[in-house]
């Protein structure tokens, strides 16, 4: 399998989460008692900050992402921008074993990964190559349209607002951000349940194969109630770490022309029949 086309299985197997400062201490003699920091409040009021974070997060209109770890047995790792609007839309960068970088965009359920210079010509000559998460879901038994859902920071807050037992671990600092660290070990049923009726059963196959009993989810919320950093581990299956900057920063992710896009569904089936002929 050539390294491109290597890197877009890759994608679609990784595919699995304001304005307030701390207060500052000022000199004076005033007795009064201060308000508690922001910090203090995210390790104390866990529901009620949770559920800020959500309501500050769903305004954030895009986000930088990198996402660092391994999935499927493979290493894997991808930055780029997310445009948070309906629908997700991604603009994301593989780094290559031979130097090169290979892009993927993702836009709803399809997914376009950028066909190397030197590999265009059995292309017929277009850029890039387009598949359906959806279709790819099914045939492998995965929803692997949720794998990419699981980078949205939204979700994995929504993800904890929504389990029982999530704790905070206490006050951190990612990438010179100062964070609370929430914790969460969410039984398999629990983490099936949100899936799709329709993937679940392929979904908890798959999972049961590799061992997987209980999915862990880590998230690092920092002063102005952002997501800053979501860690989520399937057993042995897999480990991701996504870090977020720079929300609200101005993105665009286009789809690429279709005059320059080779469909990966109409490509398997020409070669289908292909082989039937001969």
């Amino acid at each position: 399998m050539s390294l491109w086309k290597r890197s877009a299985v890759l994608a679609v197997t990784a595919v699995t989460a304001f304005a307030v400062t701390a207060c500052g201490s000022e000199s004076g003699s005033s007795d009064a008692p201060q308000p508690p920091s922001v910090l203090k409040l995210l390790a104390s009021d866990l529901k009620g900050s949770l559920q800020k974070v959500v309501d500050t997060t769903d305004k954030a209109e895009s986000v930088t992402v990198k996402m660092e770890g391994t999935a499927a047995g493979e290493k894997i790792s991808m930055q780029g921008v997310m445009d948070l609007g309906n629908p997700v839309k991604f603009d994301m960068t593989m780094p290559g074993e031979d130097g090169t970088s290979t892009t993927v965009r993702m836009i709803g359920t399809a997914v376009y990964v950028q066909v190397p210079e030197a590999q265009r010509a059995s292309m017929g000559g277009k850029s890039w190559l387009k598949m359906d998460l959806s279709t790819v879901g099914e045939a492998a038994g995965m929803d692997v349209t949720k794998q990419f859902d699981d980078m949205d920071p939204t979700k994995q807050v929504k993800t904890l607002l929504a389990t029982e037992g999530v704790t905070a671990v206490g006050e951190e600092t990612v990438n010179g951000a100062a964070t609370v660290h929430y914790t969460v070990t969410t039984p398999l049923a629990t983490y099936l349940g949100q899936l799709d009726a329709e993937m679940r059963k392929g979904v908890e196959q798959e999972l049961a194969k590799h061992g997987v009993k209980e999915v862990k989810v880590d998230l690092w919320v920092d002063e102005q109630y952002q997501p800053r950093r979501a860690r989520m581990v399937m057993g042995t299956m897999s480990d991701l770490t996504i870090d977020y900057t720079d929300y609200g920063k101005p993105v665009t992710v286009e789809t690429p022309p279709a005059a320059d896009t080779t469909d990966f569904a109409e490509m398997m089936k020409e070669l289908q029949d292909l082989t039937k002929e001969s």
